[in-house]
């Protein structure tokens, strides 16, 4: 892709390591040959492969949980009878929001492109693996994805922890240095981060961003789709 896109198209923004705004022509050109380079993708689910639907504040509402509290880690501490309790519930919000999800824009075309390069792709999400598979189907996604390559929280360890990713790795016969990390929350770039893979953060609606933890931010998929260079 020529250095120019991202240069001219502010909402597509580039980071080293530490954080530190990648202005200069050769540390771009640097980031996109990283993108191509990549041999494999994993991708978070909602929010970045889906439109972002849901109310986390109300699920924490409804399964009686202190607000700002991590929802899977508060389930932890209950006793078995109210955390199995709670998780029925749980499961029964993710089930409906995945039969309505709605394909993020630009969902289609990355993952054609991808796939027509005959890369490895996968899914690492803090739902049940029922549920991300009902929602790739929802969003005309599931044929991307081998149901092997879709792991959930009963599957590896919930996400920040990077074990999901390194299972995915070993699986492909692959090295964390050739993967990629797509997701729009904190916990996905920190389990990127962890892995040794690129992180890739997609935009969210309240603006919220981690420059700290990505090597690429852009608003959405479209620009990840230029920024490829397809």
């Amino acid at each position: 892709m020529p250095e120019d896109h991202a240069k001219s198209d502010p909402a597509v923004e580039l980071f080293d390591r530490d954080g530190a705004s990648a202005g200069a022509q050769a540390r771009t050109k640097d980031l996109l040959g990283l993108l191509a380079a990549r041999t494999c993708w994993i991708f978070d689910l909602d929010g970045t492969l889906t439109m972002p639907v849901h109310d986390f504040s109300l699920i924490r509402l409804e399964l009686e949980i202190p607000e700002g509290a991590d929802i899977l880690g508060h389930l932890e501490t209950l006793s078995p009878h109210q955390a199995a309790l709670r998780r029925g519930r749980l499961d029964a919000i993710e089930r409906d929001l995945a039969e309505r999800a709605l394909a993020a824009p630009g969902m289609t075309e990355l993952l054609a492109l991808l796939d027509g390069l005959d890369l490895p792709l996968g899914i690492l999400t803090r739902n049940s693996r029922e549920v991300a598979l009902t929602t790739l189907e929802a969003i005309g996604a599931r044929r991307y994805f081998e149901e092997g390559h879709v792991l959930g929280r009963d599957q590896a360890p919930p996400k920040p922890d990077p074990a999901g990713i390194l299972h995915l790795l070993q699986g492909w016969g692959l090295g964390a240095g050739g993967a990629a990390m797509v997701g729009d929350y904190l916990f996905d770039l920190q389990a990127g981060r962890a892995a040794g893979a690129v992180t890739v953060h997609v935009g969210r609606p309240d603006g919220q961003r981690w420059p700290e933890m990505s090597d690429v931010i852009v608003d959405d998929l479209t620009q990840l789709v230029a920024l490829l260079g397809f």
